[in-house]
């Protein structure tokens, strides 16, 4: 690997899906990061929403360790609360949401309530938080986690945070989703993307410091690979300067 972590170049990979102007619901560690450097870089005009009611036009302030850190709250635009920042999903004015997850499967559903079957879980997890809303109501859903097979799983264990479901072509308008779903995975290995007809994840892009054929083995199904996979683009020296700025103890990126 060159001087830089994978932590580092999801957080690149994450601001390059954030077009100026739009809304994003940012949430905390490595999304956090990404809509900084985002901010000041490509896209200015983009504000931030933080699940505990904050609204940000502003770049976050660096060092955050939570989104309810007095920095964060004291250059907020708008300190509200969650009703009012999920209001906004409802009305289907964020553009796209961060989400992780302890496990997401080949059609993108994420799992954060329990690992094992349902009436012996070996695992319990956090559960939804806001992250149900966020797959259901925002127009573009990413995702980021560690790339292993317990991870990356062909059917999770339970649906948290709904993506394409069955992989069915109208699974959402079915469930009653009237908008948006997966488009992308970014992982420490690469980033997925989604078929537009199977609603099947791909990988789209392998990182330089690995191959996709290393990102197959790393995957619990038999993970297709685009015709042309090529590696993800490196950090920027710029890039990378902004990211250890907002990160300088590297608490999320080392």
């Amino acid at each position: 690997m060159s001087d830089y972590t994978a932590q580092e170049l999801m957080v690149v990979a994450a601001a390059r899906e954030i077009r100026d102007a739009e809304v994003v619901f940012v949430g905390m560690r490595l999304p956090l990061l990404a809509f900084a450097v985002a901010k000041r870089t490509h896209a200015p005009s983009a504000i931030g929403i933080f699940e505990n009611g904050l609204v940000r036009d502003r770049v976050p302030p660096p060092d955050l360790y939570t989104m309810s850190d007095a920095p964060n709250v004291q250059g907020a635009a708008l300190a509200t609360g969650l009703v009012d920042v999920m209001q906004l999903l409802q009305h289907g004015d964020v553009d796209l949401g961060f989400i992780g997850g302890a496990e997401v499967d080949r059609f993108g559903n994420i799992n954060t309530n329990r690992i094992g079957p349902r009436a012996a879980p070996r695992v319990k997890l956090p559960g939804s938080g806001g992250g149900a809303d966020i797959a259901s109501l925002a127009r573009r859903l990413v995702t980021l986690m560690e790339h292993e097979p317990r991870r990356l799983r062909e059917r999770v264990d339970f649906v948290t945070s709904p993506g394409y479901g069955d992989g069915s072509p109208d699974w959402r308008q079915r469930a009653g989703l009237v908008r948006g779903g997966p488009a992308a995975v970014i992982t420490t290995l690469g980033v997925l993307r989604f078929d537009e007809v199977s609603h099947e994840a791909y990988l789209a892009a392998h990182h330089p410091f690995t191959t996709p054929a290393a990102v197959q083995a790393a995957t619990g199904w038999p993970l297709r690979v685009s015709e042309d996979c090529p590696p993800t683009p490196e950090p920027t020296a710029d890039e990378l300067r902004l990211i250890r700025a907002a990160d300088p103890h590297g608490f999320w990126t080392r």
